[in-house]
């Protein structure tokens, strides 16, 4: 599951990318993927980053963005709350945590 608020993270980030280079953008669209992929085979990889909610973070490989989500395990979803530049302090992502 993906909060609404994600779409104009990654819309964001390709139109910055596209500037700096053509193709680029498609590229950061394609390693978000390989993320998401990689969170429905093991979404529990990475640690716990709040003490209350079970949220965590995986970062690209490429590109300096955190993808954060939340696992609910009780209803077995992940819920991506966002995806944003690593050196955005972390009150850009709490405020779309369930």
């Amino acid at each position: 599951m993906v909060r609404p608020e994600v779409e104009q993270d990654v819309a964001e980030a390709v139109l910055w990318y596209e500037a700096q280079q053509s193709g680029l953008g498609v590229e950061f669209v394609e390693e978000i993927a390989r993320v998401w992929d990689s969170l429905e085979e093991n979404p529990f990889l990475n640690a716990r980053r709040h003490a209350d909610k079970n949220i965590r973070w995986r970062y690209p490989q490429r590109f300096p963005y955190r993808i954060i989500y939340e696992i609910m395990e009780a209803e077995r979803v992940v819920v991506i709350a966002a995806i944003l530049h690593a050196a955005k302090h972390d009150r850009h992502w709490r405020r779309r945590t369930i």
